[in-house]
């Protein structure tokens, strides 16, 4: 396949090579969408679906026992955590007999701020959990490395302190991958395109949850 769209732009690597889009300049806005749509669409399918119904348990058996799911992530990642707040609370509820419980880590500068002012930038996350998490909660971290020290400490106070705990990872996974009890991990080199799958990740998760407590009725009139 190709991923290409200019003639003079030259292929990407193929076999067992890491993949990188793009290799060379683009010379219209609009090939460089069909090569960035093309690049997307490959990488969503290196997805493993096991762990994404791992996950989707996870989360839906949270959700119906009452337990909190908190998000958290940087820069990029942090508007999808921030996003995973309105969507899996206001939107898995709807038409449903669930009332999630989810709490975005990123959400809140001055609390961000004075700790990392205090305690250092890597405790941001962790720190928070210390006070908001307790046993039997659920933690999903978002970054596209993976090496972000922050995410890293979360995941690690996570597993220590008996919360499940779920990573979404781009490029090569970085230690947040080998961390996660689940990691959902897209193999892909654009920033771009691992934060458009991470945001889609995000999505598909609440609105399966939804559907899935759902009758078929409510499911063909409602809109996702």
């Amino acid at each position: 396949m190709s991923y290409v769209h200019d003639p003079q732009t030259p292929m990407l690597p193929t076999g067992g090579d890491i993949v990188k889009f793009p290799v060379a300049p683009y010379i219209s806005a609009t090939s460089y969408f069909d090569g960035y749509a093309e690049e997307m669409a490959r990488a969503a399918k290196t997805i493993e679906p096991g762990q994404l119904d791992r996950a989707a348990e996870i989360l839906a058996a949270a959700y119906a026992r009452g337990a909190r799911m908190f998000s958290c992530g940087n820069g990029g990642s942090a508007s999808i955590a921030n996003h995973m707040q309105c969507d899996h609370v206001k939107n898995v509820r709807t038409m449903t007999d669930l009332t999630p419980r989810v709490l975005s880590l990123s959400t809140n500068v001055e609390l961000l701020t004075a700790i990392a002012n205090d305690m250092g930038y890597e405790n941001v996350f962790a720190y928070q959990l210390q006070s908001q998490s307790a046993p039997g909660d659920v933690l999903i971290a978002v970054s596209s490395s993976g090496r972000s020290a922050n995410i890293v400490e979360a995941l690690t106070w996570a597993r220590a302190n008996g919360l499940s705990t779920i990573s979404i990872t781009g490029f090569g996974g970085g230690d947040a991958r080998a961390l996660a009890e689940v990691n959902i991990h897209v193999d892909c080199t654009n920033y771009g395109i691992v934060e458009d799958l991470h945001q889609s990740i995000m999505h598909a998760l609440a609105q399966y949850i939804r559907q899935s407590r759902m009758n078929e009725d409510a499911i063909s009139t409602s809109v996702f």
